[in-house]
């Protein structure tokens, strides 16, 4: 059996008395999208800053193409091939586009290379805004711009925290359609709020509430898992096709 991409055994992390992630493990498997679904204030984001090396975990181990990450700096994580976006963008916006992809492949310790730069930007649909100052660009793009940064590093897994937060129905079916694209030649850690996102693009899925994953499966099983329609999808919203 092939060992997975990203294992995760045990994790904890408390915050004095809060236990915000508990005893939550799951595997990637080389190439899949896995999503973690929950309402606010599951973990979801600290489950993140946890795998990225923004927190350290109070207990568990993370384990990257079978070496132990977890005490590793989020800096040594994404040279080993991990990286992350954030739920809010985080750009230069006085640089270009691709003055932004430039200087992520320089901090990634990629030689500054425009051709490279221009080929990171037509992967994510953003070729002919090259030239346009970063603040100038639409929400939308600058999701998608943060999604070609993060493949400026040259990551092979990608922990990406609601990239479709804030957007509306145009740019979010701009950024699915963007993901289903990067299925199987990156894996993916999801953690979306969209659940005709999720459904559409995950091969596993994960409910986390109150910092423990309560299911985990492929979509089908999530979809009529009677716990996880308790606890956050709803008994109206889910038909057993897709949204009601």
């Amino acid at each position: 059996m092939t060992a997975p991409a990203l294992r995760v055994t045990g994790l904890q992390k408390r915050f004095g008395g809060v236990l915000a992630v508990d005893d939550v493990s799951l595997d990637l498997a080389e190439g899949e999208l896995h999503a973690v679904i929950g309402p606010n204030g599951a973990g979801k984001t600290t489950l993140i800053h946890l795998l990225s090396g923004v927190l350290r975990p109070s207990a568990g181990t993370i384990v990257l193409d079978g070496r132990a990450i977890t005490g590793l700096a989020m800096h040594r994580r994404v040279r080993l091939g991990l990286a992350r976006s954030y739920q809010i963008t985080s750009l230069f916006p006085n640089f270009t586009v691709l003055e932004n992809l430039a200087l992520a492949l320089q901090g990634a310790g990629r030689p500054d290379d425009q051709d490279r730069a221009r080929v990171e930007l037509d992967a994510v649909g953003l070729g002919a805004r090259a030239d346009l100052l970063a603040g100038a660009l639409a929400h939308g793009e600058r999701r998608q711009l943060e999604l070609g940064l993060a493949l400026a590093t040259g990551a092979r897994i990608l922990l990406l925290d609601e990239p479709m937060a804030g957007l509306g129905p145009e740019e979010a079916a701009r950024i699915t359609s963007l993901l289903e694209a990067l299925k199987r030649r990156r894996t993916i850690l999801l953690v979306e709020h969209d659940m005709e996102a999720v459904f559409r693009l995950a091969d596993r899925i994960s409910t986390l509430v109150y910092g423990r994953v309560i299911a985990s499966g492929v979509p089908d099983e999530i979809r009529r898992h009677p716990e996880v329609r308790r606890a956050y999808l709803g008994e109206a919203y889910w038909d057993g096709e897709g949204p009601a």
